[in-house]
């Protein structure tokens, strides 16, 4: 009989283009999935995500003769155990980018070399390895085009996706596992059920990433260019975030998805994809992305921290429409347009000048797709203090985003519906409009609708004068 292999299930939750799983084919196999704690633990919405992906890929290893075994706990040692236990030789899985994720595969395959075997990991999550990307002096990236023509060179000969098997034997001797449910991912009672309206959204596991990128490549991608930064267009994103974060579908099968379909958008999208590897390159090479920024001058600045502002940004009470829609829009379905996560975050570090760790964090427990990488590397792009970001003095006004990426009010009136009845021409600031034009449209502000939290004006100014204090302070 063929050595037995453990394949250990992280951030690859499917069986097409599974390098790890075809590395190993027809060997007798046990597919084990490790629920661990730590620092970077998957947030609430995450761990919902994960719950009804676990459940697919479970039915999908069933169905092909290898059922999946369901732990928590510590890998270090429950992977080298369960090798153990199994006559496993070697374990194969996808290499991860996380510090925290490198450094248990460190200890797991010390632990597995000590007893004879080995952890074999193969890439799985990215395109190419975060570390081999190098400038022409062997330096890593620090500016996102540069880094995305040379991503662009090194995928020309990009192999296709791998088939998934139509069958897998079951390594014999598994031990008993849990079943999904008594890894309790899910919201539990008395806690109200939060993600009761993410169904209407998303189907979780490898069958619904396939449905989402074929209906994407026929209704979104030719016009991406276009639609991209309207909240409102249907299929202006992919939507593929959540299932690309837990791989449940792979980026080659994305890559070369999209460029066998075509279109005025191809350019553009294949450019976002790579902004995915350029958040993970950046975190290979800076482990303290998720804490420290990256520009050692915003240690020193002076971030205001206050409970309700943030908490009335957190629940969509601000009293700019285009940011309460966006951050209802993520209480209710665990997700946000990309160019209004730009928007809120711009707001929330800029004009009410909270640290952008307290919208890093807010976002990891609250959106589905919260990826360790692309949410600290896109925060810190919002607050100036990261690679290739956004200079910290441009300050995104939320009235003029709003009536420039959704002028009819079709987001803010979806995801603000008290605000429904309001002429386009106030949509997005209804502050400014008439008392008759508010009573016509059912809107009290302070009762049905906040009033702003801030003067725009006053609270541009004010940022303004905090990243001057810390230039002067590196100047000097």
């Amino acid at each position: 009989m063929p050595d037995v292999a453990l394949l250990w299930f992280r951030q690859d939750l499917r069986l097409a283009d599974n390098p790890a799983l075809s590395a190993i084919a027809g060997r007798p196999v046990l597919p084990v999935y490790v629920l661990e704690d730590g620092t970077h633990a998957p947030g609430g919405a995450a761990r919902w995500w994960l719950h009804h992906s676990l459940v697919a890929l479970s039915a999908d290893l069933a169905a092909r003769g290898a059922p999946l075994l369901i732990l928590h706990g510590d890998p270090r040692r429950l992977i080298p155990d369960l090798a153990a236990r199994i006559g496993a030789g070697e374990v194969h899985a996808g290499r991860q980018t996380e510090p925290e994720a490198r450094q248990r595969d460190a200890a797991v395959h010390a632990a597995l070399q000590e007893a004879g075997g080995r952890l074999v990991l193969h890439r799985s999550a990215l395109l190419h390895e975060p570390h081999l990307v190098r400038t022409a002096t062997g330096k890593p990236f620090s500016v996102f085009t540069p880094f995305a023509r040379a991503l662009f060179a090194a995928l020309e000969d990009l192999p296709p996706p791998l088939p998934a098997p139509d069958r897998l034997i079951a390594a014999p001797g598994a031990p008993a596992g849990l079943e999904i449910a008594a890894l309790r991912l899910l919201p539990r009672p008395p806690e109200p059920d939060w993600a009761v309206e993410f169904p209407t959204h998303w189907t979780p596991g490898e069958a619904g990433a396939a449905a989402r990128l074929t209906a994407f490549l026929a209704e979104g991608l030719n016009a991406y260019a276009e639609r991209r930064d309207r909240p409102a267009a249907p299929w202006g994103t992919s939507g593929l975030s959540p299932h690309l974060h837990l791989g449940e579908i792979s980026p080659r099968q994305v890559w070369h998805a999209a460029q066998a379909q075509g279109g005025r958008g191809l350019e553009v999208f294949l450019k976002e994809v790579l902004w995915r590897e350029f958040s993970h390159h950046l975190l290979w090479h800076h482990p303290t992305l998720p804490d420290q920024p990256l520009r050692p001058e915003f240690n020193a600045f002076p971030w205001t921290t206050d409970a309700a502002m943030l908490r009335a940004w957190q629940r969509g009470r601000t009293g700019y429409p285009i940011v309460d829609a966006g951050m209802r829009q993520l209480w209710r379905s665990g997700w946000m347009h990309n160019r209004v996560r730009m928007i809120v975050a711009s707001f929330l570090v800029k004009h009410l000048l909270q640290p952008w760790q307290s919208g890093e964090a807010w976002f990891w427990d609250t959106l589905v797709d919260a990826d360790l990488a692309n949410n600290a590397a896109s925060w810190q792009w919002v607050a100036g203090c990261g690679a290739d970001a956004a200079p910290f003095f441009r300050v995104f006004n939320p009235v003029l985003q709003g009536e420039k990426f959704d002028p009819d009010g079709a987001y803010v009136r979806r995801w603000c519906p008290e605000l429904a009845r309001l002429p386009d021409r106030f949509v997005h600031r209804p502050h400014e409009a008439p008392a008759a034009v508010l009573g016509g449209a059912g809107v009290t502000l302070g009762r049905d609708y906040p009033a702003p939290i801030v003067d725009l004006a006053a609270g541009r100014a004010r940022a303004l004068a905090a990243f001057a204090a810390i230039k002067g302070g590196a100047a000097a």
